[in-house]
């Protein structure tokens, strides 16, 4: 593992290939995974969890270097597939630190075994017969001597046996290990670097500062050549230098050696550092490996690239399933910029953060977007910054149903004609029309935007088009075109790479109603249900999405005759709404169904009462996480959470926490 492993996508997908590379997977554990937006606890481990325990053949799954993971939520995960092994199967955790590990739960139930640092050190016989395999003969007074000064380290060891076999073909004598360091930087200085010609080890030193070692990659980086020869030559040679792929195209250097390497480069040639990173990011941003860039960028403390480098990349690796990630790009670039002077950036960002259910940052970035300048066009070829914001606005639709349809109209018509920005806007636009009663000009808005998405590869907008050209026919009362427009809407959604996203909660809701009014409502229960997964990530930071698809939720509710689900829908609608009010017709739509409601009869509180905030905390009750580290994740008190698990036993009539989670499974809830 490595730092990058701290987005549990990364992390789950290794660990998935992994697994499927000893037995094949069930195909939707990689579905959940490339799917943005999808709930890691409710959907991605679950499933992932499913697939391992239905493995026939014993596993040991080790992951190496456990304490490069500090994102409790990737922690988390490893802890439930914990629970999820099948008999006979092991999971191994190789770690410097076990404080982020919840040990004392593993140990209550017996589920552990720990080997710390007395277990593992190496007795003579163990390190010869370690020395022996790796063909390095010790003389017992040397065997003696190492084993001193490692204290039976098996690393140590395993060193040493290295450089004896590479440097004086595994026989004679070793030579002292003295000075005031480490044992690991000592005997590194003495027994392999010393050994080296000097070619090579200045090749080791200047490449340490690159994570994993290509020949082009090295030969950018130093402004040389013969960089993949020389890598070849080190890697036969057991020279700390370890091929990662069967091409032999990549390479890593051992850690250990790395980190030695690193830190005499900073200390022997500290200029040269900042130049060895900036040529790294340069070849990383030109060969299309963005990840990289941005962490070469990061580690030189240079903003400015991090972030035209993210201008370019956020979108497709957020399309990837790596929200995270770009979670933690946009918290560096907040920790070491000013957001005001990436504007284009944080138009980004107050998209990316609304759409992932983000409201609060979502606000902090569209503020700075509003400021700074920038000079020229932008990556997507639209010709001012001025589109970019503009878009902005109206996605976020702050300022009423007027300046919905000034923002969206200026974006529609200034945006670049290849941008993937013009369907999102386009729906923004033909909103504006929708919300303001032109139901002809909305219809045509939808059918342009949806052919636009088609065109420009913007999958995610196809079936919110169509879904707003379902909301149009039923509201001419076209139900049978309403019901061809809502399965469009449902195969695009399923069909695209964000099929979990919030905005498909509208998707879902209104296929919900269009299924019931049909009279299938198996189907109906199944995508209301669906529509509930994703809710609570649709916020007022996309009121107009986030107002319609809780009212056609309630619509459905009420056809069903739970009017306790309605009026929970409902109350979240006026939520919306308090921090929106001028959304066009939708306010009268709510006084609509309100009325419809007090009329209604009573019903007991359900399932389809859970609110919002509920939502968020029952995915974490199938977890290993107590009440108060729930919180510690969420950002709520011991008691808030406390108070919303206790609701939610009471509206799925259960009395404890493992019956809720079961309860919630069964209504396929989780």
């Amino acid at each position: 593992m490595d730092q990058d492993d701290n987005d549990p996508v990364v992390l789950l997908t290794y660990i998935a290939v992994a697994l499927a590379r000893v037995s094949p997977l069930d195909a939707a554990v990689f579905d959940a995974l490339a799917s943005s937006g999808a709930s890691i606890e409710a959907k991605v481990v679950p499933r992932l969890g499913a697939a391992l325990a239905a493995m026939e053949e014993p596993v040991v799954l080790v992951l190496d270097d456990v304490h490069t993971i500090e994102n409790p939520r990737c922690i988390d995960a490893i802890v439930t597939l914990a629970g999820h092994l099948p008999p006979g199967s092991r999971l191994v955790l190789s770690t410097r630190d076990r404080s982020a590990l919840p040990l004392g739960l593993l140990r209550a139930r017996a589920l552990s075994l720990e080997l710390g640092p007395n277990e593992l050190r190496m007795v003579e016989d163990e390190a010869r017969d370690l020395m022996n395999a790796a063909s390095a003969n010790l003389s017992d007074d040397d065997m003696g001597e190492l084993l001193r000064r490692t204290e039976g380290w098996p690393a140590g060891l395993y060193l040493a046996a290295l450089s004896a076999r590479s440097t004086r073909g595994g026989r004679g004598k070793m030579s002292p290990l003295t000075g005031n360091d480490p044992f690991v930087t000592d005997f590194l200085r003495s027994e392999f670097l010393a050994r080296l010609p000097p070619a090579e080890v200045e090749f080791l030193t200047r490449t340490s500062i690159l994570d994993r070692l290509s020949g082009p990659l090295c030969d950018a980086v130093l402004e040389s050549t013969g960089s993949a020869r020389l890598l070849e030559t080190l890697e036969r040679s057991n020279a700390f230098v370890v091929s990662l792929d069967r091409d032999q195209g990549w390479y890593r250097c051992h850690h250990l050696v790395r980190e030695l390497l690193a830190a005499e480069l900073a200390r022997s040639e500290p200029d040269r550092v900042s130049p060895l990173l900036g040529r790294a990011f340069t070849w990383c941003a030109a060969n299309k490996q963005a990840v990289a860039a941005i962490r070469y960028a990061q580690a030189d403390r240079a903003a400015d690239r991090v972030a035209a480098i993210m201008e370019h990349s956020i979108q497709p690796v957020f399309q990837s399933g790596r929200i995270t990630t770009v979670e933690r790009w946009f918290a560096w670039l907040d920790e070491h910029g000013d957001r005001t002077r990436y504007p284009a950036v944080a138009v980004i960002g107050g998209m990316f953060f609304a759409a992932t259910g983000q409201p609060t940052e979502s606000d902090r970035w569209g503020a700075a977007a509003e400021h700074g300048h920038h000079d020229g066009p932008l990556p997507d070829g639209s010709a001012s910054i001025d589109s970019w914001r503009a878009l902005l606005r109206a996605y976020r639709c702050r300022s009423g149903l007027a300046a919905l349809q000034t923002d969206a109209a200026l974006a529609v018509r200034t945006l670049g004609p290849k941008s993937p920005w013009r369907p999102p806007a386009m729906v923004c636009l033909g909103l504006s029309e929708l919300l303001s009663g032109s139901l002809d000009a909305a219809d045509d808005m939808f059918v342009d935007a949806r052919e636009e998405a088609k065109h420009l590869g913007a999958s995610n907008m196809v079936p919110v088009a169509l879904a707003e050209r379902a909301l149009i026919a039923v509201e001419r009362e076209e139900w049978a075109q309403a019901d061809v427009f809502a399965e469009e809407a449902v195969w695009a959604a399923h069909h695209s790479r964000l099929e979990d996203s919030a905005l498909n909660s509208l998707v879902w809701a209104v296929a919900a109603r269009t299924e019931l009014h049909a009279g299938r409502t198996t189907s109906a229960h199944k995508l209301v249900a669906r529509a509930r997964d994703h809710l609570p990530q649709l916020t007022y930071a996309l009121p107009v999405p986030a107002a319609q698809a809780r009212l056609e939720l309630a619509r459905t509710y009420l056809a069903m005759a739970d009017r306790a689900g309605a009026g929970t829908m409902l109350r979240e609608v006026d939520a919306v709404l308090r921090r929106c009010p001028d959304l066009g017709t939708l306010p009268a739509q709510a006084a609509d169904v309100c009325s419809r409601l007090s009329r209604a009869g009573h019903s007991t509180p359900g399932a389809s009462s859970l609110t919002a905030a509920e939502l968020r905390v029952l995915p974490l009750l199938a977890t290993h996480l107590t009440f108060k580290m729930i919180g510690e994740r969420l950002y709520l008190s011991f008691h808030t959470v406390k108070s919303h698990s206790i609701s939610i036993y009471r509206k799925l009539d259960v009395t404890s926490r493992s019956a809720a989670v079961d309860r919630a499974r069964e209504l396929g809830l989780l």
